[in-house]
């Protein structure tokens, strides 16, 4: 939504475009250099900040809604995008701090009063892990920020928005035992260490320096390079990349890291 009117439009007439009642929110996590940060964005007339996310065209599946969403705002797509769990508690869409008074005079219209944006609504919730070094992070004109946040020290969420936090992160944890994640989070050409400080990070939890990395050669998703990275005197440590045919097959059938 780009001006006043497509906004204006989405309120009054969005329920014949998107299905009720029904939205996606994504857990976008971002890393870098030893940094775990997640994507939060503010409505415009709301303090606290929330998932990006929003409601599910009628033309479209769930992961369709999902990778729109997380293009829109990060200018990123092809990422590695998981459901994880659906959220319908009756209460968990509160309103009491959002301003009817003052939407309503922002928008033009007589009365939020059996709005369909109004209405319980059930949540479906995707995470992504993403470089957000590599993100072009976008507003319109129904979002007034949109910005990482360090995950050690998040501001209040909206809704259930803390609940669906936690239980993305503790699935992408999980997750990491079994899908390959780290593709798109590493240069083409790593050394170990830095694999190895990127698990460590996701996972909040100390790795086996020597023992982790070669349970990824050991599943043949590292290739080791005639190359070497020179990061001082006499430390020339091997470089590797991923074999992006047994990581894409990783992907699909999962596996086991233990």
């Amino acid at each position: 939504m780009q001006t006043e009117e497509d906004f204006r439009d989405f309120i009054l007439n969005g329920h014949l475009h998107y299905i009720p009642n029904i939205a996606i929110d994504c857990a976008i996590f971002g890393y870098q250099k030893h940094q775990l940060r997640l994507l939060l964005i503010r409505h415009r007339n709301m303090n606290r900040w929330s998932l990006p996310g929003g409601h599910v065209k009628r033309t479209e599946k769930l992961e369709e809604a999902a990778y729109r969403n997380v293009k829109i705002r990060t200018g990123l797509k092809n990422l590695f995008l998981q459901q994880f769990k659906t959220f319908g508690g009756p209460d968990r869409m509160k309103f009491d701090r959002f301003d009817k008074k003052k939407w309503t005079e922002i928008t033009g219209l007589p009365s939020w009063e059996g709005n369909w944006l109004m209405d319980q609504t059930v949540t479906v919730g995707f995470y992504a892990v993403t470089d957000f070094s590599e993100t072009v992070l976008q507003s319109d004109i129904s979002i007034g920020e949109c910005a990482w946040h360090d995950l050690a020290n998040l501001p209040p969420l909206e809704f259930d928005h803390e609940d669906i936090v936690r239980d993305a992160l503790h699935a992408m944890r999980l997750h990491l035992y079994h899908y390959p994640i780290g593709l798109n989070l590493l240069p083409e050409k790593f050394t170990l260490s830095e694999i190895h400080a990127l698990y460590e990070t996701l996972l909040e939890k100390k790795l086996d320096i020597s023992n982790f990395p070669k349970k990824l050669i050991t599943l043949g998703l590292l290739k080791k390079l005639d190359e070497k990275r020179s990061i001082g005197a006499h430390r020339s440590p091997h470089l590797y990349s991923f074999d992006k045919v047994r990581y894409e097959l990783a992907l699909k059938e999962g596996l086991v890291l233990s």
